[in-house]
């Protein structure tokens, strides 16, 4: 194997993905403090989180409030995102935020620091998840929020239930040469593509996932599978979990029905264009907060 050739096939991530930095202490043992977290919360922060999952920005910095300002005591729908320095770290979801100063992560979480977008990253996803598991999956009870907010418990039945994340795969097909497998959702606008990607199934292993995505979504197969990364998505409660894989460039594409409305093969050069241009011969490429770009990169500059 040339080294070339052998450098094609083990690019790795360009950069940590915007949306997987953190920084603050997530121990378990901040949640379950004798005083439910009220010394951490004499002293924290606070970042707010509107419905539509949009913080409060000053340009690039997330603005926290002083948690005592909201109350002496956590207020029973606050969470502990983590610690650090000694300063607890909350979210507490509000109706409404301003339009102008409120930013959501699709277009905030390149500019924030590792800190600010490991908290906001956490806040959106686990008041997500408060949001949609208010009763029990078991006797139907109502659920309370406990363990400053990284559990529920029923009030029936007193099941405990933990916060949901849904493992979804995401690969960058290339032909182990120079053309990477691109594909457009109906619902995109023209001209912008990205990477396949998929939800994985219940008794399915991550790299079968990855073979069964890409058969059903453009009747390629794929080979050479193996794992690059992975990012927290929020939107509601995914972990896209990266891969790479090769196939045969030669094997006619067969867009699924209502889920793939094109799919091409990109040559480096276009895709390297578009990554530095925002576009080339018609082609965009998801932003930077998301880690297929990342994948991206990563490919075209190896």
């Amino acid at each position: 194997m040339t080294s070339e050739l052998n450098a094609q096939l083990e690019f790795q991530l360009d950069a940590v993905p915007l949306l997987s930095r953190s920084t603050v202490d997530r121990k378990e043992v901040w949640r379950d403090g004798p005083d439910g977290g009220a010394e951490l919360w004499a002293h924290g922060k606070l970042v707010l989180v509107d419905a539509k999952g949009r913080a409060p920005l000053d340009g690039g910095r997330l603005v926290c409030q002083r948690a005592v300002d909201y109350g002496d005591q956590p207020p029973p729908n606050a969470v502990l995102l983590g610690v650090q320095n000694g300063t607890g770290y909350w979210a507490l979801r509000v109706e409404r935020g301003s339009s102008d100063q409120w930013r959501d992560l699709r277009s905030a979480g390149a500019v924030l620091d590792d800190t600010a977008a490991g908290l906001l990253t956490t806040a959106v996803g686990l008041l997500n998840w408060h949001d949609h598991a208010r009763y029990c999956a078991v006797c139907g009870a109502a659920t309370m929020q406990v363990r400053a907010g990284w559990a529920r418990r029923c009030t029936g039945c007193e099941r405990e239930e933990y916060p949901r994340t849904d493992p979804a795969i995401i690969c960058l097909v290339h032909d182990g040469d120079d053309h990477v497998l691109l594909a457009r959702q109906p619902s995109w606008p023209q001209g912008r593509y990205s990477v396949l990607a998929g939800f994985v199934e219940v008794g399915e292993s991550l790299e079968a996932c990855v073979q069964r995505e890409v058969a059903e979504e453009v009747g390629v197969q794929v080979d050479n599978v193996r794992y690059l990364g992975s990012q927290p998505w929020p939107f509601p409660r995914s972990l896209m979990l990266g891969f790479a894989a090769t196939a045969d460039r030669s094997t006619p594409l067969r867009p699924a029905d209502g889920e793939i409305a094109e799919a091409r093969w990109v040559h480096r050069s276009t895709v390297l264009a578009a990554l530095e241009t925002g576009e080339a011969d018609g082609l965009r490429l998801p932003p930077s907060v998301s880690i297929a770009y990342r994948m991206l990169r990563g490919w075209a500059t190896a």
